[in-house]
């Protein structure tokens, strides 16, 4: 991780010493590279993982300063254990959600019930207690298919898919309760987030983890261009957010500003590995036809203007990073398989 390291300076650095934050979520891929720079920026977190009767606890288990983080088990639909986590709590990161695409095509009560309940639950406990800031995670999903590019912020909504849905509503009622209750909201959007601990679910592992150990590449659709940002810079975004009293109440992309098609982001990934396979787009990892959103490429400026912030991993230097964890980690990945 020297990659991650090098690239998380000067982000608010003091002002997060001391400070008492609850990030949710915090077991995943960004949860847990949130979890890991707030630490070391000084403050003090508890960690919401989901309950499992193995007591599992995600990626944290991979944080050299584990011992430093107050780990708890809960669920964010569970308001009660919301209420008692984040008493005491100055700043809270919402990162807590169902995020496959797939699976809410199949699931979507349950995408619901997670990413868009659970989203009231925690503002409805935020509301009762005098935090400086509750920042909530969203996506560059609830835009779909741009309209215009790059998108702004003032782009409209369009739910393509059932997990775009869920996360509409969640930012709303966010929105909504920084204006009816005060409650000190930001909503931050990242763009197709990658990087190391990232799962197959996610088209970037999909794409490495068959290249470095199959004959062939099996994705979805090649045509659509996304705005891939690195995870480092996610973070240093959506802690950025947390400690900027200018960004409440607003909405915040956070993205490279550069696109790639699916189709050319393959080939670049089998240039970098050095093999030549080829690659067969399969239909079961097609999106229905009306639900893929084609094209995604972020307007960052609201970013820089009030955050201070831009991306700084190139999408070379991101993908190298993360080749090379995935290189180290095979058995966590299955190429044969189309994870939902």
């Amino acid at each position: 991780m020297e990659l991650a390291q090098s690239v998380r300076r000067g982000v608010h650095e003091m002002s997060w010493k001391g400070t008492k934050v609850l990030v949710t979520g915090a077991g995943g891929f960004i949860g847990s590279h949130l979890v890991e720079r707030l630490v070391a920026l000084g403050a003090q977190v508890t960690a919401l993982v989901r309950y499992n009767s193995r007591n599992e606890v995600g990626f944290l288990d991979l944080l050299q300063k584990k011992k430093e983080i107050r780990v708890v088990s809960g669920d964010v639909r569970d308001l009660a254990s919301l209420q008692e986590f984040i008493e005491g709590t100055e700043v809270v990161f919402h990162l807590a959600a169902m995020i496959g695409i797939p699976y809410s095509y199949v699931h979507p009560n349950a995408v619901v019930e997670v990413n868009t309940i659970g989203t009231l639950n925690v503002l409805t406990a935020a509301r009762k207690h005098n935090l400086r800031k509750v920042v909530i995670t969203s996506t560059s999903e609830v835009y779909g298919t741009a309209l215009y590019a790059p998108i702004d912020e003032r782009h409209p909504k369009q739910p393509q898919s059932p997990y775009a849905a869920s996360k509409i509503s969640a930012d709303a009622i966010a929105l909504s309760f920084q204006l009816a209750f005060r409650v000190p909201v930001s909503v931050v959007r990242p763009f197709n987030t990658y990087g190391p601990r990232q799962s197959d679910r996610a088209i970037i592992p999909t794409i490495i983890s068959q290249a470095l150990t199959t004959d062939e590449l099996q994705i979805g659709n090649t045509d659509p261009k996304r705005d891939f940002t690195f995870v480092t810079d996610s973070v240093e975004g959506i802690i950025s957010a947390g400690g900027c009293d200018e960004a409440i109440g607003q909405e915040i992309n956070l993205g490279s500003g550069q696109e790639i098609s699916i189709g050319e982001l393959a080939k670049r990934i089998l240039r970098m590995i050095g093999r030549t396979v080829d690659i067969k787009q399969v239909e079961q990892r097609m999106r229905p036809k009306k639900s893929e959103v084609e094209r995604l490429l972020s307007d960052n400026s609201k970013a820089k203007k009030l955050l201070g912030w831009e991306p700084r991993v190139g999408l070379d230097e991101g993908l190298s990073a993360t080749i090379e964890w995935i290189k180290e980690r095979t058995k966590m990945y299955d190429p044969h398989s189309y994870r939902i």
